[in-house]
Formats: structure tokens, C-alpha cells, sequence
């Protein structure tokens, strides 16, 4: 049975339990099932003004640069704000469950950071590009930095290094191997797209000061996402078999890695069905984007639901 791409975001609930269950679709922030834009992609692949269409989500938020969310820090910000119906980001549960979410952001900005150079070793002609989105890597891994300072919190990095530890190892081994595609896959795709999904859910329930950084992050993330996507679109009548194979063994440790911070996410008002349907929906849309059809998008996601 083909599936219709736009069922994907539906199955959220039923990949959660690993079981093939279709559940009722989870809204996403700003939806807007007419929303499509033209503009401009950060890639060389780019010719000109392609056709996108990423969350409406960044309609609704004032994009500020992470330059001036820095220069600007208030401890004060932080606390009181749960009269608002935000989480009381002065608690000892909210800053414990903190300490391992911030921890897994700084450590994913500095794994992306890492990948990006090492990428840049496959592709030696594009090494100034990716060396330049390396680069924003890091200043996303010093703006979440700064939001631990604010809270008060120790990011518990050992913890998030062991979250990492399986696409980590995936990704070095596709390195080792020469498999370029692979590495975009789990980098460009999967990594951006788990990035975007948790930023979109996090920004309406986080602290003032996190909330300007992650704003301007999620700018930075899309030109991300869209370089893996106009590569991969391009090498696509030889990078078909080993993408698939990529998604395959890949896809199910995103779902793994969700049900591992659950219970923190939700401490910080992050529920998990939510973070669940917002990845597999901008996954979905990087893989529209890159090429494959509709009946290929639906057997991807079958083969991680029994994966």
C-alpha cells in the first residue's frame, strides 16, 4: 500500500511505540497547509531562487541575531516567567532536566561543527563552504553556552557525548569509508532536521534570553538543511541506493534518541509527541526537497518504524 506523503507527520504516536499504528496528526506551530515561499539558497548549488517549503513557524517569530542576543543578557530574565504558564525556570527539577537538553545542544553544535570540517575532506572542492558553516556550528555551541551561564546551570556534558555516541559512531565510519553521502545524510539531514524540530517546540516555552538566541539559530539551521538537500539533489542518480541504506540504519536511532530525553523535554514543557511529529514532518520535507517521491518517502519511514 503507497502511502501519501502527507500521512507521514500522522504515524508520530504510532513510531513512539515502535509500532505500525497510524495515529491523528500533531499540529505544528504555525501551520498553514498554503504556505509556500520562494528564496534564496546559502548552497553553491543553488541556481538562483529554487522552491521551498519550509515551516511557516519562522513567520511567526521576530529573528533576532545571536550577536545581539548575547550582548544583551539578563539574569532577571529568567525567573517569574511561569506566571505566564512558562516553566518556573528557577526550579531544581527544571534545572536539572536543563543541565542534560543544554548539554545535548552544545554538544550537537559541536559534533555539527566537526562534521562539516570533516565533510569538507570528501568534498575538497567545497571545503571553504562547509568550513563556513562550521563556523556558525560553533557560534550556535557558544550562544546555548551562554544560556546555561544565565540559568544558573552546569551543562552535563558527559551525558549528551553518550547521547551522540551511535550517529557519532555511524558518522565516523561513513567517514573512514569515503561514503560523502552517508555523511550528509546523518549531518546535513537527519542531525539539522532533530535541530529544527527541538527548536521549534523549545522556543515557545523557553526562557526570554534562550528564546533570542534559538530564534536566530533556526535561521542558520534551515542554510544547513538546505545545503545537504541541493547536494544530495544533485548527486541523486548515484546517491539513491546508499541514501536509503543511510536512512535505514540511521533513522531509528533519531527515534531512540527522542524516547531517551522524553522525560527531561517534558520538564521543560517539551512533549514528546510534539518534538516526534516536527522532525518527522521537516524530515519529510528535506527528502520531498532532495527528490524522492511520495511512494519512496512512505517505505523510508516504514523501514524506521520496524526498524
Amino acid at each position: 500500500m503507497a502511502w501519501p506523503w502527507m500521512a507521514w507527520p500522522w504515524i508520530a504516536g504510532a513510531w513512539i511505540a515502535g509500532a505500525w499504528i497510524p495515529g491523528p496528526p500533531t499540529p505544528r506551530l504555525g501551520d498553514d497547509p498554503a504556505g509556500t515561499e520562494i528564496r534564496p539558497l546559502a548552497s553553491p548549488f543553488s541556481l538562483g531562487m529554487v522552491t521551498v517549503n519550509p515551516t511557516p513557524f519562522l513567520d511567526l517569530v521576530a529573528m533576532t541575531t545571536l550577536e545581539t542576543a548575547v550582548a544583551s543578557p539578563s539574569g532577571a530574565e529568567a525567573v517569574g516567567s511561569h506566571s505566564l504558564g512558562l516553566p518556573d525556570f528557577s526550579s531544581a527539577s527544571y534545572k536539572d532536566a536543563y543541565s542534560r537538553i543544554n548539554a545535548i545542544v552544545i554538544e550537537g553544535e559541536q559534533e555539527a561543527h566537526d562534521n562539516y570540517v570533516s565533510i569538507g575532506t570528501l568534498i575538497p572542492e567545497q571545503a571553504e563552504e562547509l568550513s563556513r558553516l562550521a563556523r556558525m556550528e560553533l557560534k550556535h555551541m557558544r550562544g546555548f553556552t551562554a544560556c546555561a551561564n544565565n540559568l544558573g546551570v552546569t551543562a552535563d556534558m558527559p551525558f549528551a557525548k553518550e547521547f551522540f555516541s551511535p550517529l557519532h559512531q555511524n558518522f565516523q565510519t561513513a567517514l573512514a569509508e569515503g561514503k560523502v553521502v552517508t555523511c550528509l545524510l546523518i549531518q546535513a539531514i537527519l542531525i539539522e532536521a532533530f535541530a529544527i524540530s527541538a527548536y521549534h517546540i523549545y522556543i515557545p516555552v523557553a526562557d526570554p534570553f534562550a528564546r533570542k538566541i534559538t530564534e536566530g539559530v533556526v535561521k542558520d539551521e534551515y542554510t544547513h538543511l538546505n545545503y545537504g538537500q541541493e547536494w544530495l539533489k544533485a548527486n541523486l542518480a548515484t546517491a539513491r541506493e546508499e541514501l536509503e541504506q543511510a536512512n535505514r540504519q540511521n533513522l531509528p536511532l533519531v527515534r531512540k534518541m527522542l524516547q531517551q530525553v522524553a522525560a527531561d523535554a517534558s520538564v521543560l514543557q517539551m512533549e514528546q509527541e510534539d518534538l516526534m511529529a516536527d522532525f518527522l514532518s521537516s524530515y519529510q520535507e528535506a527528502l520531498v526537497e532532495v527528490g524522492f517521491t511520495n511512494r519512496e518517502i512512505a517505505k523510508m519511514a516504514a523501514a524506521a518504524l520496524v526498524g
